[in-house]
């Protein structure tokens, strides 16, 4: 009897606690979408930032902790750079 009270107060969920849920169930889905969206390359990091609701501290957290690359630049990209900003005497 005390295992089937207890799955019952479990399994209950009051309307506010199920509004905070809500809630906190779309900030999540808003961050992942626009995580997923920076990783694919199809927005900035500041418009995943602005899309998601978070500074670019938090968004570069949350890189981190989904282990996705913020700069992801190829080796010959790095070494054109360099090359440009050698000449341009930068």
């Amino acid at each position: 009897m005390e295992n089937i009270q207890a799955l019952k107060k479990w399994l209950w969920i009051s309307p506010d606690n199920l509004c905070a849920q809500s809630v906190e169930m779309a900030r999540q889905l808003k961050l992942y979408t626009a995580l997923v969206m920076f990783q694919s390359g199809q927005v900035s990091a500041g418009a995943a930032c602005e899309f998601a609701g978070v500074d670019r501290y938090q968004f570069m957290a949350e890189c981190k902790k989904h282990n996705f690359p913020v700069i992801d630049y190829e080796e010959d990209e790095i070494e054109a750079e360099l090359e440009r900003l050698k000449r341009n005497g930068n």
